[in-house]
């Protein structure tokens, strides 16, 4: 049997980065939901992920994640666009601890940084990520990754580490 696909450090270390982070799931009905999120870590070895989220804003994914188990996250860097997608089947909700919320507050740090370069005002960036509310993780190990980078290869499946 072969290995489950890992992320690679090149990879793990975007995914860590100042990313924009976009949650989604589908419901039975396949009606979608999504939420941004406040982080991503990625455990050693690159088998399994999460990206911390803010329960009270994400209701519907996490009914959706506890129902389906399928999750879909979108990583982008605003200064250049690239974009990473990553797919998994096995996600669960599982409560933080102390280092996911400073890591959550570290990446609200970064992103002001990342999206000054482009013009947007702190305030802005704040507001926009204030984690009002307890977060959790939504933890899935990655079935499949797609370039989602704007331009020829959007919507190539990436090669994942074995």
């Amino acid at each position: 049997m072969p290995a489950a696909p890992r992320i690679d450090d090149e990879l793990a270390g975007f995914l860590r980065s100042a990313v924009s982070i976009i949650a989604a799931t589908r419901n039975a009905e396949h009606r979608p939901a999504l939420v941004r999120a406040q982080g991503c870590r990625v455990d050693p070895g690159g088998r399994r992920l999460a990206v911390l989220v803010v329960a009270c804003q994400a209701d519907e994914l996490i009914e959706d994640i506890r129902d389906n188990r399928r999750v879909a996250v979108v990583f982008t860097r605003p200064s250049t666009h690239r974009s990473v997608q990553i797919k998994g089947e096995d996600a669960q909700v599982a409560p933080v601890g102390d280092d996911d919320r400073a890591l959550a507050a570290a990446y609200r740090d970064a992103m002001v940084a990342e999206l000054a370069l482009i013009g947007v005002p702190e305030a802005r960036v704040r507001a926009l990520l204030a984690a009002v509310g307890e977060l959790v993780a939504i933890t899935f190990s990655p079935s499949s990754a797609f370039v989602q980078t704007p331009g020829p290869d959007a919507g190539r499946a990436l090669e994942m580490a074995p």
